[in-house]
């Protein structure tokens, strides 16, 4: 199954040195996906000056819970650095 995954880091003064504190794991992590098939794209949400304010994957997963147990463990969220994260199944066209 495709997701997509759409997350917002947290809004507090503290929120993008969270993010940098943690980025490195996070890429890590991308990379084993994409590695392994399960990444298919993603990157940061920037704002009108292109200051990271959040994240969007496009990932599959044989099942939701198996996604979920990935999420659970990306250092963007034990990091507390996604504060509004939302998981849509989807089907891309392209690929």
């Amino acid at each position: 199954m495709q997701f997509m995954i759409t997350a917002y880091d947290g809004k507090d003064d503290g929120a993008l040195s969270r993010r940098l504190s943690v980025r490195d794991a996070h890429i890590e992590g991308a990379h084993r996906l994409k590695e392994t098939g399960q990444l298919i794209a993603g990157g940061a949400i920037l704002d009108e000056e292109d200051k990271m304010i959040g994240s969007t994957m496009f990932v599959e997963f044989d099942t939701k819970a198996e996604l979920d147990q990935w999420l659970a463990s990306d250092p963007y969220v034990i990091g507390k650095v996604w504060q509004d994260i939302s998981v849509l199944p989807i089907r891309l066209a392209i690929k």
